[in-house]
């Protein structure tokens, strides 16, 4: 649904709240509308805002076979100045920071022309950068001048609400998307091309710096939960809320241009709901808590039983709260097992001890998994 925000009367302007305007497209000036939603509504912002190029239009740049390479030549780009551009930027920047959850976070995308700028601001205003993030372009429009290097990347730049803030980050959930190794802060996608890229009925392409939806992919799940509220300022094409939307996320869209809103809320209609264990996060939950004393109620450990260290040493389990008898020592498990290697530390001990079980070791750990396992069952 789109609401036109110039058509809303002043009686409705105050009233707009969360269910309003959750899985919106709101078309009207960011600034304006940011200024009517309720503070600390959203959990994350993803925002890609004009870059302010400053492309001289005497200046006409031409394909290897011949084409007038556009650009990035829209009127939404154009402003007068840097200082005018510097001033529109702190003050979408200081509507995000107010309807940001206390908890939450922005991704902002900026090309060399606007990213230091960007960057600046953020700070200014409290914002914590977290990461900057480089999109590195596996397919980059060539400089067709030859007169300087390949510009083939962009930079993200991921910041909380302030210093004091929490924040979301399935770390679990990049390294599953990393082939199991640690997700780092350069990402390599193609440039939207193809039947990905959205073209006007006469075969234009629709908008002239859409995202590609792995980008937008890989932020949302890294970065929010199932059922947060993202937020996009500038909508375009709605990649952002595309991607919510296969993710089990809810999105408001702000977007100025009729015609972008057109295409974009075909496109969002059209976008099925693909909730899998990276979009839940399953990776990242964390496992239920269990206490000793659970075990020993459920006759998975027993008082008095033998508890066999890795080195060969014995302790034995003395009573529910998990405490053990190692010589003259009576401590919880954890210190014991750091005693025993002469650690002056407490160690995780359920992964040094082990119990008989027909007439085999298994670790308290593994016995921990079982009764689990129990649980989730009886769920």
């Amino acid at each position: 649904m789109v609401i036109i925000w110039k058509k809303l009367k002043k009686c409705e302007i105050n009233k707009v709240g969360f269910m309003e305007i959750k899985n919106k497209i709101i078309q009207g000036d960011c600034i304006e509308v940011l200024k009517n939603i309720p503070s600390e509504s959203f959990d994350f912002c993803f925002a890609d805002p004009p870059y302010f190029m400053q492309i001289d239009p005497n200046k006409k740049l031409f394909r290897v076979e011949g084409n007038e390479f556009l650009g990035c030549n829209d009127e939404w780009d154009k402003f007068l100045s840097l200082d005018e551009y510097k001033k529109w930027t702190i003050n979408w920047l200081k509507e995000v920071q107010r309807v940001l959850k206390r908890n939450g976070t922005i991704c902002v995308i900026a090309g060399m022309q606007s990213v230091y700028e960007i960057g600046n601001i953020l700070r200014e205003l409290g914002f914590w950068v977290i990461n900057d993030i480089i999109w590195q372009k596996s397919n980059p429009t060539p400089n067709f001048s030859g007169t300087r290097l390949n510009n083939s990347h962009e930079t993200l730049i991921w910041a909380q609400k302030s210093k004091k803030s929490k924040f979301t980050f399935n770390y679990k959930t990049g390294k599953y998307l990393n082939n199991g190794k640690q997700m780092g802060s350069v990402w390599t996608f193609p440039v939207c091309s193809g039947n990905e890229r959205i073209k006007t009925n006469d075969n234009k392409k629709l908008h002239t710096t859409q995202k590609p939806e792995a980008l937008l992919y890989r932020i949302i799940t890294l970065f929010t939960k199932k059922d947060d509220l993202i937020l996009d300022p500038f909508g375009g094409t709605m990649t952002t809320a595309v991607v919510a939307k296969k993710a089990g996320r809810n999105f408001t869209m702000i977007e100025l241009d009729s015609e972008y809103i057109k295409y974009g809320q075909k496109r969002i209609d059209e976008t099925k709901i693909e909730i899998g264990d990276v979009e839940n996060a399953v990776f990242d939950k964390k496992p239920l808590k269990v206490s000793i004393a659970e075990m020993i109620k459920e006759n998975y450990l027993h008082i008095n039983e033998i508890f066999y260290h890795k080195n060969g040493k014995e302790a034995i389990l003395i009573n529910n709260k998990g405490h053990l008898r190692y010589n003259d020592l009576e401590a919880s498990m954890h210190e014991i097992a750091g005693k025993i290697l002469n650690i002056e530390r407490r160690l995780n001990a359920f992964d040094y001890f082990f119990v008989k079980r027909n007439k085999k070791l298994i670790s308290i750990s593994e016995i921990r998994e079982n009764y689990r396992e129990k649980l989730k069952q009886l769920k």
